[in-house]
């Protein structure tokens, strides 16, 4: 496959991201391999975090978070997905699929080589996230999810949904920055009028130099399983199988303003066991991207979390 990477130029002096590049090669499942990126911050011996991105994002999205967790004393591990942020681009949205994210991201965790994880996922961090718990439940000791779910394609989706699958295929200009400002609560709603930071903006577009650069950007939404034969139906709901047998703990933390995946937390909180007695929390005054929103009280709420359910 062509495989596009994004010159390390593009990620000087982003705002609030200090963090050293981590690299890893893992199969492209096409005979050769990928670069992934991820942060890698706070003491070597601490018990794991692990910060999983949507899309469009990057590991600049957990800027806010990573000092926290990883002054209380955590090594935090938050990598680029095939596709995003300093992580190995394929030019073809066809290299993309679930499948192949999924092996991707679990060759990246075999090669990290951590166990005894506190994984935090959002979005599309979740859809990969929950499938890494389902395969390799030993490895986790608790999750934190925020609005994200696994779907089967047994349910319908929200039209916000379906209409968000459309315009990221078909949209001649993917604005990602854009996207991210309107993704948000900050700070539109709660202080309107003031202008987004153009440096923020400039973080979030840094990753594509050009449309080219978006194309797995560009069909995440369209991977999702939104009907019953989507290739990754049975696999999505396999893993169900694995996670409505996972007994440690599993907290929700969706937030109040986000159209697409309002009330998902309850399908979690009714499969899975470990959410049981878990004070499930509604963050509030964020939208679809409550890291970039409340990124503070997030991380908090991770050390909190870990602090009342000891391994």
């Amino acid at each position: 496959m062509k495989v596009l990477r994004t010159p390390d130029e593009r990620f000087k002096d982003l705002p609030g991201y200090p963090f050293a590049p981590h690299y890893v090669e893992v199969p492209d499942e096409d005979g050769g391999s990928l670069r992934m990126h991820y942060v890698d911050e706070g003491p070597r011996d601490g018990g794991v975090v692990l910060l999983l991105h949507g899309e469009p994002t990057w590991s600049f999205l957990y800027r806010k978070m990573i000092p926290i967790i990883a002054k209380a004393g955590f090594r935090v591990l938050a990598p680029d997905l095939v596709g995003f942020g300093k992580s190995d681009k394929p030019a073809s949205r066809n290299d993309y699929t679930l499948e192949r994210h999924v092996a991707w991201t679990m060759s990246w965790l075999t090669k990290v080589n951590i166990k005894g994880i506190t994984l935090f996922c959002q979005d599309w961090g979740g859809v990969i996230g929950l499938r890494l718990v389902a395969a390799k439940p030993q490895l986790f000791d608790r999750v934190v999810a925020g609005n994200t779910g696994l779907a089967t394609g047994d349910y319908p989706m929200p039209d916000a949904f379906k209409q968000w699958q459309q315009y990221s295929r078909e949209v001649p200009v993917f604005d990602v920055g854009t996207i991210m400002r309107l993704s948000t609560t900050q700070p539109f709603r709660i202080n309107p009028g003031k202008p987004y930071p153009d440096e923020v903006i400039a973080a979030y577009d840094a990753p594509y130099p050009d449309e080219s650069y978006k194309e797995g950007a560009r069909i995440f939404p369209s991977l999702v399983p939104t009907t019953p034969d989507n290739p990754s139906t049975v696999a999505n709901r396999e893993a169900w199988k694995s996670l409505e047998a996972f007994t440690k703990p599993f907290l929700t933390a969706f937030s109040d303003n986000d159209a697409i995946t309002h009330g998902g937390e309850r399908i979690l909180q009714g499969k899975i066991p470990g959410t049981k007695g878990q004070p499930h929390t509604t963050i509030k005054d964020a939208g679809h991207f409550l890291q970039e929103d409340k990124g503070e009280e997030l991380a908090a709420l991770v050390v909190e979390f870990i602090a009342r359910t000891p391994a």
